[in-house]
């Protein structure tokens, strides 16, 4: 079956699943592989619930199949490779812009910053949670519906060519990159070649590979009969590297704090400093829900995209204030007496090093900015994760920086904080140090919570 046929039964049914304990009536079942699982093996069951199709790389077993099943398998040289062809293929029916957000820290965030600008006035389809993957990034392709102005798709990335393979079937129009710090670093082979795989966006920017677009929500630099010719990169200006690295992409719109299209800064001596306020230039204060001077850049980009596409100021300001952050990225929860930052989705030492530093000079509401100010702060830190050889190098130096600041108690969790020298009190896993929270119960107090995704530090006061 061609990929051409297949889509015309996914026309038909127009939902994709992966996994049977989500399957719904009329569902497309594509049975993927992986290291500890074989989806093949569930084809037949996912028919029983209802698939309309069930997409196989491996030709059934069961010479007993009921009769309604075999015209109901449609049998591929790789599920896979399909999804993604399949991908590719509705893709290619859209002539509006794709938005494509990578970057070390803070995707996640941005995209969901700028989904929520763009949907304010716009038809907008973009990632659910985190499948920003192989398997995600096509998923969230097929989702979208015919009725689509605007498409923000995030893509993570843990080593070089993911980026590009992403670029492959996703075909952005629009690509941002948040930053590329110190994550993968493993993966990627160091920091510079953390900056060669982020950079792999901009590569396709600079591409003739990019869609031209025409109609009401193309971009402002468009070619002699109105259409949009090559890529549009939305850059951090403040980042002397994304500067290098945007060089040649067709169009660059600049944010940053100075010598940009959108600029801004951070609002300081706001009734409630435990919220980032954003003074843009020229126009109003936005008062977020999220917590961090770390996020100002996340917020400015979703201004400049709003701006971009014509979205009037009232509603960009709106859409961000309306924005509350969730699955564990910089949440603040009142939990008794204490105020908890639980940044505990992913960690490494970017966006460690960001949180301490933005958590030590954070001064809460009602609390007096004195020579002392964290005294009744605690830091709860967990391990990161993929650093490869410079991961208890990379762990020293957090240390260090804690070490920098007077804090009531400091609690560092497993991996290589274990391996270390330090005055700090330290525990194997998020359970031991969930029972120490319960055992000391502090009150009043604020306390950050942050760590990789392994370490799962959200059981801290989850138990």
């Amino acid at each position: 079956m061609t990929i051409a046929q297949l889509y015309e039964r996914y026309l038909q049914h127009p939902s994709v699943q992966t996994d049977t304990r989500k399957l719904r009536q009329g569902d497309l079942f594509f049975a993927l592989k992986g290291p500890s699982f074989n989806g093949n093996t569930f084809a037949s069951k996912a028919l029983e619930q209802g698939a309309a199709y069930a997409i196989i790389d491996e030709a059934p077993t069961d010479a007993n199949l009921p009769p309604d099943h075999s015209h109901r398998l449609i049998l591929v040289e790789d599920v896979l490779t399909t999804l993604q062809q399949l991908a590719l293929h509705h893709r290619k029916q859209f002539n509006i812009p794709f938005i494509a957000i990578t970057g070390s820290n803070g995707k996640t965030t941005t995209k969901e910053l700028v989904y929520t600008v763009l949907a304010s006035t716009y038809t907008t389809y973009t990632t659910q949670g985190n499948l920003n993957n192989h398997i995600g990034i096509p998923l969230t392709i097929l989702s979208v519906k015919k009725d689509a102005q605007f498409a923000v798709i995030e893509m993570g990335a843990n080593h070089q060519k993911e980026i590009e393979g992403y670029c492959k079937y996703t075909l952005p129009t629009h690509g941002i990159i948040t930053n590329a710090g110190k994550a993968h670093l493993e993966g990627f082979g160091g920091p510079e070649g953390v900056k060669k795989g982020k950079g792999e966006l901009y590569d396709f920017l600079r591409s003739d590979q990019v869609p031209a677009l025409t109609g009401p929500t193309t971009s402002t630099a468009t070619g002699p009969s109105g259409t949009s010719t090559g890529g549009t990169a939305f850059v951090m200006w403040d980042y002397d590297y994304l500067r290098t690295m945007s060089q040649g992409i067709p169009h660059i719109i600049r944010y940053g704090t100075h010598d940009a299209d959108v600029t801004g800064t951070v609002k300081p001596g706001t009734t409630d400093s435990s919220f980032l306020h954003v003074a843009l230039t020229g126009g109003p204060t936005i008062h977020t829900q999220l917590v961090g001077d770390y996020n100002l850049p996340n917020v400015l980009v979703a201004v400049a995209v709003g701006k971009h596409f014509n979205v009037a100021d009232e509603a960009i300001k709106a859409a961000i204030e309306s924005y509350t952050p969730s699955n564990s990225r910089s949440q603040l929860i009142q939990k008794d007496s204490n105020h908890i930052i639980l940044d505990a989705y992913n960690a490494n030492p970017s966006s460690m090093r960001a949180a301490i530093e933005n958590f030590a000079k954070l001064v809460p509401a009602g609390i007096s900015a004195s020579p002392e100010p964290t005294n009744n702060k605690i830091l709860i830190l967990g391990a990161m994760a993929e650093l490869g050889e410079e991961s208890l190098n990379e762990h020293k130096n957090i240390v260090d920086l804690i070490g920098q600041y007077p804090w009531k108690e400091v609690i560092l969790v497993g991996g290589d904080f274990q391996k270390l020298q330090h005055p700090y009190k330290r525990f194997d896993n998020s359970q031991q140090a969930a029972a120490w929270m319960k055992t000391t119960n502090p009150k009043d107090a604020y306390i950050l919570i942050k760590g990789s995704r392994s370490t799962k530090m959200e059981e801290v006061i989850n138990q």
